[in-house]
């Protein structure tokens, strides 16, 4: 069945480069390509960049056949389609590096904390989403930050670089402590201690310890970070003494994974001191708030509203 599968793929390609294939097998091969595109999941810090390895393969097959053409972009989906729909099937393409098994780590109103098989430490925000490896087998140790925040402390080991995936950055690092801020619209990585490399779409820079680096509308760019910031609020009481409201609301919603909405900017501004125990629930601290500023918050979900 599997051999009788990719002959018939390996067919329809030489025909459809030779544009001798039929309407309804022109057809055929579209509606194939199209469905089993849409419909497969691509794990690129498993299988590697799929518009390279589409590009392989589809070139694989044409060595095979005895046939040197350039390769045709609209023709990357029918070969990424092929090898998608093969490793469904446990056959044609395998990967350089074992399969590592994947785990979900996800929170849902308080922050929590998970420590991986190398040692490393990774203390999730409230309302964030992390996967990882049960195991780190291959020459890098890759895990990905799905949605929210987090604070890694990273264990050393200069032979396997620890790289996370969040939105479309790229960390990279060897040993060392830092933030990671996720949202829809940007993402920030901001340094504890050690060095780090943050990179995306042909960007790169380097962080040491009270930098961050900040990727919104498709440009990185680093600069010099808030020493407010550079604890790490999941696992530590902390006391914002004579802080803006603002800064106070940048550490709640890096540490509950919530999203503040206010209709006067001006209340940002305030001076206040807040002290946020290590363990403290959001309702908490914004009843602490509310005594001291006499504006009044209402959660709902994830978003918070001050009025």
């Amino acid at each position: 069945m599997v051999k009788r599968i990719k002959h018939s793929l390996e067919y329809l390609i030489d025909r459809s480069t030779q544009q001798k294939t039929s309407e309804a097998e022109e057809n055929l091969l579209n509606d194939f390509a199209s469905n089993e595109y849409q419909n497969s999941e691509w794990n690129e810090a498993l299988m590697g960049n799929s518009y390279e390895a589409s590009k392989n393969i589809y070139e694989g097959i044409q060595l095979r056949i005895e046939k040197k053409k350039t390769f045709n972009p609209y023709l990357k989906y029918m070969a990424a389609a092929s090898i998608l729909f093969l490793v469904g099937l446990g056959f044609f393409f395998k990967p350089s590096v074992a399969i590592e098994k994947q785990l979900s780590f996800k929170t849902s109103s308080v922050p929590k904390s998970i420590q991986l098989s190398d040692g490393s430490k990774i203390y999730l925000a409230a309302n964030s989403s992390f996967q990882y490896p049960e195991k780190f087998d291959g020459s890098e140790r890759n895990v990905s930050l799905l949605k929210g925040n987090a604070f890694f402390e990273v264990a050393k080991d200069k032979k396997h670089p620890f790289i996370i995936q969040s939105g479309a950055i790229r960390t990279r690092v060897v040993g060392t402590s830092f933030h990671i801020q996720l949202s829809k619209s940007k993402c920030q990585v901001i340094v504890v201690t050690g060095k780090v490399n943050v990179s995306t779409k042909g960007q790169s820079v380097d962080l040491v310890p009270n930098e961050q680096a900040l990727f919104e509308t498709n440009k990185l760019t680093k600069k010099m970070a808030d020493k407010r910031y550079l604890v790490n609020w999941y696992n530590t009481d902390i006391t914002l003494n004579q802080a803006t409201l603002k800064q106070v609301i940048a550490i709640l919603q890096y540490k509950y994974g919530v999203l503040f909405e206010y209709s006067n900017e001006q209340v940002l501004a305030l001076p206040l001191t807040v002290f946020i125990k290590k363990e403290a629930s959001l309702e908490s601290v914004l009843d602490q708030i509310n005594y001291i500023t006499n504006l009044k918050f209402k959660i709902y979900g994830e978003i918070v509203k001050v009025n």
